[in-house]
């Protein structure tokens, strides 16, 4: 089993910012991609930043400019900065990781417990 603890979140008044992490534990040997994804309630969980192993990257057009997403192999962490923050950003962040591999197989994919981010008016 692989385990993803994101951590980071908190509430903020809207134009600052907040760093998420999402550490990355367990017997695997790769992971193909890692992102973050968002989920205010009533509504259905959406992509909003990904990073390959090789540091491709990718944003959803609402955050894109203002969220930045970083992945540090080495510690088994991906990060997402995000600046400028709205009201529109309140949501529990959900930590992704696509692709888990050991040396021999594919293990699948997994999530992390979600952090709550909150942004103020």
């Amino acid at each position: 089993q692989v385990q993803l603890v994101e951590s980071g979140g908190g509430l903020v008044q809207a134009g600052g910012s907040l760093r998420l992490s999402c550490a990355a534990s367990g017997s695997f040997y790769s992971i193909n991609s890692m992102g973050w994804y968002r989920q205010a309630p009533g509504n259905q969980r959406e992509l909003v930043a990904f990073i390959t192993s090789g540091g491709s990257t990718n944003y959803a057009d609402s955050v894109k400019g203002r969220f930045t997403i970083s992945r540090d192999n080495a510690k088994k962490t991906v990060y997402l900065q995000m600046n400028s923050l709205k009201p529109e950003d309140t949501a529990v962040y959900y930590c992704a990781s696509k692709g888990v591999r050991t040396i021999t197989k594919v293990l699948g994919d997994y999530w992390g417990q979600g952090t709550q981010v909150t942004v103020s008016s």
